[in-house]
């Protein structure tokens, strides 16, 4: 048995089977929790932002509405992130579609109008 093994986590001589990696389970899951912290972090932010869009967009677009148009500043000013949507498509007559979720925008005109729409049938109602 090699006495040399140490802890993944604090350092300290392990004790028992050869294949353990951690002293207790006190540090396996200290260690988890700082790999998955640090590994997931930058995916936290994202959601978090594209929950707050669809949050905004939700909030502007009423559900018996097929469309609606807006200033693209006002969507700004409500903490809109236009650099974060989910997936995009290009329509007819070169408009591009940016999607957040069941969501999509596009922008019309000189680009300070902004088409609103809601897609039901791609997403369900996720409350």
């Amino acid at each position: 048995m090699n006495n040399n093994r140490t802890c993944q986590q604090c350092g300290y001589t392990i004790r028992g089977r050869s294949d353990k990696r951690f002293c207790d389970d006190t540090c396996r899951n200290k260690y988890h929790n700082r790999v998955n912290t640090t590994d997931d972090h930058l995916i936290r932010q994202v959601n978090s932002v594209l929950k707050r869009n669809r949050r905004i967009l939700k909030s502007i677009c009423p559900d018996d509405m097929e469309y609606l148009n807006c200033e693209k500043n006002g969507l700004a000013v409500k903490g809109f992130q236009f650099g974060y949507h989910t997936h995009g498509y290009s329509g007819e007559k070169g408009m591009y579609y940016h999607f957040c979720y069941e969501f999509s925008y596009a922008f019309i005109g000189e680009g300070d109008q902004v088409m609103v729409r809601r897609h039901p049938k791609i997403l369900p109602s996720l409350e």
